[in-house]
């Protein structure tokens, strides 16, 4: 028969337990409570009564130092541990596991080491079907792959409840934020038509470029329409000509100060040689007045400066966020087009560019 606890209080004190003890871990989606924010959650249990006296867990981009410890106090010791996780960003994410196995009378612990990988997608909870919620945002494209092949893309980058059974096409998946309460629809047709509803752009192009690695998609265009991030993006774009604008005034006013305080410094040092005081003690005056002006001027100037530049950059993001919803060629050309579209100052075209991926009809 197998050992199911030590033979004797020495051999819990110095670690020994069954050879059969094995460490089971499972990752589940938590949606909270009153004192818990939503989150992933990884469970970590014993195959036997052994407890875990601490946990090291060791991830990168998720805890501060890029590690994790959990050490629970001996009045709360078992045979399985819950310790949340809420990754900031959605990338897939090695976990790296070091339990302390033993029993409470131990003082020497038997360490189990385990890699459990983190999907992508993990801070999305599966959600039954609302149209009532759906985004108005989406990307529509079509790709040459069975239904059941982006099932198994579905289980591999969400965590997926075990009952879980998604049917043949067409089908449709709804999905909520952790983070936010966003919501993400997934539809699929028969034809390999995919519709990604979602009002993030970024979780879009996350999701399409997920896709075109798992199916090694080399080149994909797709339509897109994100009514209110283009929105934004529009008064971004207002306010880059206004800053502009600014730009171009200020430095012209610059420009006539600098002539003038060149023909200032001619006048007093006329006025000095010339022993006239009361006129050079005026032109310095004025010199003085124009300088601090000059002053004030170039200060607003650095703070349009700022301003223009982190529009330039949110409008560069934004090009970069378009060209992330298409694969390859398509990709290039979309960034290449809108940069044209940029230059040109044919915000009409860049927005058709950006929904559709080509600038003609």
């Amino acid at each position: 028969a197998e050992l199911a606890s030590p033979l004797n209080e020495a051999d819990g004190h110095r670690g020994i337990i069954p050879a059969n003890t094995r460490l089971h871990t499972t990752l589940s989606v938590s949606l909270g409570n009153e004192t818990q924010t939503a989150h992933t959650e990884l469970r970590i249990s014993t195959s036997n009564d052994t407890i875990i006296r601490a946990v090291l867990i060791f991830a990168e981009g998720i805890f501060t130092g890029e590690s994790h410890v959990v050490h629970p106090s001996i009045h709360n010791l078992s045979s399985s541990i819950c310790i949340p996780i809420v990754p900031p960003k959605d990338v897939p994410v090695d976990l790296h596991l070091k339990a302390f196995v033993g029993y409470r009378s131990s003082t020497q612990f038997h360490v189990f080491e385990s890699t459990r990988q983190l999907p992508r997608f993990s801070m999305y909870a599966l959600t039954s079907l609302d149209p009532a919620s759906e985004p108005i945002s989406y990307v529509n494209f079509t790709i040459a792959e069975r239904a059941q092949r982006v099932v198994v893309w579905l289980g591999q980058n969400f965590l997926l409840p075990e009952d879980t059974h998604i049917q043949n096409a067409p089908f449709q998946v709804c999905f909520t934020s952790l983070r936010n309460g966003g919501h993400l629809h997934i539809k699929i047709k028969l034809s390999g038509e995919i519709t990604i509803n979602t009002d993030d752009i970024d979780l879009a192009g996350d999701i399409i470029q997920s896709m075109a690695s798992f199916f090694a998609i080399e080149d994909l265009q797709v339509e897109a329409d994100f009514p209110v991030y283009f929105e934004e993006l529009r008064k971004v774009l207002v306010k880059v000509d206004e800053y502009h604008s600014v730009h171009q005034k200020l430095s012209a006013d610059m420009a006539d100060h600098s002539n003038l305080i060149r023909s200032l410094l001619v006048g007093a040092e006329d006025a000095r040689l010339m022993r006239d005081m009361k006129t050079m003690k005026s032109r310095y005056m004025e010199l003085y007045d124009l300088n601090r002006d000059l002053l004030n001027g170039y200060k607003i100037r650095c703070n349009n400066h700022t301003e223009l530049l982190g529009n330039l950059k949110a409008v560069n993001q934004a090009i970069q966020r378009a060209g992330r919803l298409r694969v390859g060629k398509p990709k290039n050309q979309v960034i290449t087009a809108c940069r044209d579209a940029i230059r040109s100052n044919n915000i009409n075209t860049l927005f058709k560019i950006m929904r559709v991926g080509t600038a003609s009809s």
